[in-house]
C-alpha cells in the first residue's frame, strides 16, 4: 500500500505563488508516475500534470505551461507542484495520485493510489 499526503494549498492573490507537496509513504518503490489534477466547484476533474518518478519527465496541461513546474525530493519521497503567476481560474481543489506503472494516462482510472485534496483559492 502507498499513502499520499497532499499539502500546501491556501489563499493567494492573482499573480502569486504556491507550492503543493505530495508526500508518499509505504511501499513507495512501487511508484512510477505521479498525477496532479484539480476540480473546481461545479466543474469536471481536470488534468494538470503527470510526472514520471523514475525519469523526471513531466507533461502538463496547456493552461499551466510556463507557470507550473514539478520537482521531486527523492529522500523525502515527495513531489512538488510549484505554481507561479496564479490566476483566479486556477482556483480548485488539487489532488495527487500515483500509479505503479509508467503511464501518461490522463484518466484518473489509471491511477492506483490517491491523496486527499488541498484547496487553492486565487483572488482577483
Amino acid at each position: 500500500q502507498v499513502q499520499l499526503l497532499v499539502s500546501g494549498g491556501g489563499l493567494v492573490q492573482a499573480g502569486g505563488s504556491l507550492r503543493l507537496s505530495c508526500a508518499s509513504s509505504g511501499r513507495t518503490f512501487n511508484i512510477f508516475t505521479l498525477f496532479w489534477f484539480r476540480q473546481a466547484p461545479g466543474k469536471a476533474r481536470e488534468f494538470v500534470s503527470i510526472f514520471n518518478w523514475i525519469t523526471g519527465s513531466a507533461l502538463q496541461t496547456d493552461s499551466v505551461q510556463g507557470r507550473f513546474s514539478i520537482s521531486k525530493n527523492t529522500a523525502k519521497n515527495t513531489v512538488y507542484l510549484q505554481m507561479n503567476s496564479l490566476r483566479p481560474e486556477d482556483t480548485a481543489v488539487y489532488y495527487c495520485a500515483a500509479a505503479t506503472k509508467p503511464t501518461w494516462a490522463r484518466s484518473p482510472g489509471a491511477y492506483d493510489y490517491w491523496g486527499q485534496g488541498t484547496q487553492v483559492t486565487v483572488s482577483s
